[in-house]
């Protein structure tokens, strides 16, 4: 579809589709990152600062071939050429890295359910900054849900303080990180290349060290080698999709989706991983889908919620 058609298209009809296609978005986004633990499980061998690297070092020439496939090259020059976006980008560059980090050392020292947590936390966090900060309207059926949805979650933590700075690390860490990144001005793929860029000096310099001190940077075998290589396109595809989303949508409505991906996390720790299920998750993993079932409802009964601007 061409811009002069696109025009033609009323207002109403255009913020349905960029709704739509946000709640796929964040919809794919969250489901993948809900298995991404079995890749990490994978290579939990390697130190999860090796992986952060590797992560950061492959995902650079991904990002390059998607620019140059979209020839976005106008659209870093002009992130670039702010300072002001320079240096929000710098900030969410140093928050994701961060939150890389802890997430994998999460899940590869045996804490996938403090992670998975940190997550559920993560969606309240968003409603609650949707709402105070960006002054999206909540009715009272979403009220409703984020207070189930906050009891559950406080059942939760009464049994999980071991692990709570974990969890609100990385609540905290990515909620402000999305944040940032919806008022940013630079699209996904831009902005996550610019990040990318800021953050691969530090991963360079990382693996070198790590070399001339005689570890196997690049595992310590053929599959670990090979699954260090896809490292870029296994998390930098959910983090494209999830900031194309967040741009789409509310971001009350982009932290509700989220519990997607802990859901899949706190399955995957329970069923595969053998970690404990207690009777304080399952009171909390109650209340967190009654609250996201409320919200839900809450979304179609106001279809004319207002969307984030394109």
């Amino acid at each position: 579809m061409n811009h002069s058609q696109s025009e033609n298209i009323p207002a109403r009809d255009r913020i349905a589709h960029r709704g739509r296609a946000g709640f796929i978005y964040g919809l794919s986004a969250y489901a993948l990152w809900g298995v991404l633990p079995l890749y990490f499980k994978a290579i939990a061998t390697i130190p999860a600062i090796d992986i952060v690297a590797h992560r950061i070092l492959w995902s650079l020439p991904f990002l390059a071939l998607l620019i140059w496939i979209a020839r976005g090259s106008s659209k870093i020059r002009a992130a670039l050429a702010s300072r002001k976006t320079l240096g929000v980008l710098s900030l969410t560059a140093l928050l994701i890295g961060g939150n890389w980090l802890l997430y994998v050392y999460a899940v590869t020292s045996g804490h996938i359910l403090a992670a998975s947590f940190g997550y559920y936390l993560n969606p309240l966090a968003n409603v609650l900054l949707g709402r105070f900060v960006l002054h999206e309207r909540l009715n009272r059926l979403q009220w409703t849900a984020v207070a189930i949805a906050g009891a559950g979650i406080s059942v939760l933590a009464a049994g999980a303080l071991g692990q709570l700075w974990i969890s609100l690390t990385l609540c905290g860490s990515f909620a402000l990180y999305g944040l940032l990144r919806k008022i940013v001005a630079a699209d996904a793929v831009s902005g996550l290349a610019i990040e990318t860029a800021l953050l691969f000096p530090i991963a360079i310099a990382w693996l070198l060290w790590r070399g001339a001190s005689g570890a196997h940077v690049m595992g310590a075998d053929a599959m670990q080698t090979s699954l260090l290589l896809v490292a870029g396109i296994v998390s930098t595809t959910p983090l494209l999709l999830f900031t194309a989303a967040a741009r789409k949508l509310a971001y009350s409505t982009l932290g509700m989706l989220q519990f997607i991906a802990p859901t899949l996390q706190f399955l995957i720790a329970v069923l595969l991983y053998g970690e404990p299920f207690t009777p304080a998750h399952a009171v909390a993993f109650a209340a967190i889908w009654v609250a996201l079932g409320l919200y839900v409802t809450a979304l179609v009964r106001a279809p004319k919620l207002p969307q984030a601007a394109e």
